[in-house]
């Protein structure tokens, strides 16, 4: 294995998943407290992007085992299927099973050390990443297969990712950081959703019944667009609880979700029409998230 096909298993490209929320939170203690620790968010930033790194490729290590990758011919490249490298014998089930072990152990050691210097509540939430993390598409667990997988995503990928860096550098707990993290966690679970979409007919083969599966596409496309209002209308509500913060930036990019949403409820069924919804999604995760940063950064510097 050299060190190009491992960066490649770990997906990196989807890491703004957590760099987003780790950064959001820490910014938003650095507002409420006026202190920064710039050690603390390395090793913070460095863990979760291991937790995320071990998750993906132990989803790909699994997914492959169950049969789901090897069956799944409608995947659009990067955005679904996995990273594809088992399937074409690049790395083996056996090198993506270690490169996941290595990345939790990486995600686990920095965790204890937080646990140490920073407080218990890192260890709650460090184990419940950890576990659903691993259990995500595990044989017999399954998450996704029993329709809570995309709570787990809204809830490590957002919730906790949010509160457990802002608890890092504040040491307490906020309504606020709660709050800010909602539009982040619906964002990176609408990204998981509208993925699944191509994904559909090997989800179905091997009885991955996440909620796409069991709602259907079409179905799946109005939850898509629920989900994407709600994101919006929860940054209204953080900037009417907490006013006179700059979060309502975050609005910024209504008409970038307007244009994948409507994409969506025309092409739900037309797996390359359906790509620039996958794309833009991503994309809405991203700028909303910088958005939101910078606005909490007005909140500092003005």
């Amino acid at each position: 294995m050299n060190a190009k096909v491992i960066i490649a298993s770990l997906r990196a490209p989807f890491f703004t998943g957590v760099i987003v929320p780790v950064a959001l939170g820490s910014i938003l203690a650095w507002y409420h407290t006026g202190n920064f620790y710039w050690g603390y968010f390395a090793l913070t930033m460095i863990g979760v992007l291991a937790l995320h790194a071990g998750a993906n490729t132990i989803n790909d290590y699994f997914d492959h085992l169950s049969g789901n990758d090897p069956v799944n011919t409608e995947f659009v490249r990067p955005f679904t299927g996995g990273s594809r490298l088992i399937q074409n014998q690049v790395l083996t089930s056996k090198n993506m099973l270690t490169i996941s072990l290595t990345c939790y152990g990486i995600a686990i050691a920095i965790g204890l050390f937080l646990v140490g210097t920073r407080g218990l509540p890192i260890l709650i939430m460090g184990i419940i990443g950890v576990a659903s993390g691993i259990l995500y598409v595990a044989p017999k667990v399954n998450l996704a297969a029993h329709g809570v997988g995309e709570i787990a995503v809204a809830m490590n990928f957002g919730v906790l990712s949010v509160l457990g860096s802002y608890y890092v550098q504040a040491q307490k707990l906020s309504w606020e950081a709660l709050l800010a993290s909602i539009p982040v966690a619906l964002l990176i679970t609408a990204i998981l959703w509208i993925n699944e979409f191509p994904d559909f007919n090997a989800d179905v083969a091997v009885r991955k019944t996440h909620w796409v599966v069991r709602l259907g596409r079409k179905k799946s496309a109005v939850v898509f667009t629920v989900m994407m209002a709600l994101v919006y209308c929860s940054i209204l509500l953080l900037g009417i609880l907490y006013p006179g913060r700059w979060v309502l930036l975050g609005l910024l990019t209504l008409p970038l979700s307007v244009k994948v949403v409507a994409n969506a409820l025309k092409h739900y069924d037309q797996i390359p029409q359906l790509v620039p919804s996958n794309a833009g999604t991503i994309m809405a995760h991203m700028l909303t998230g910088v958005l939101l940063c910078l606005g909490y950064l007005l909140n500092v510097w003005i």
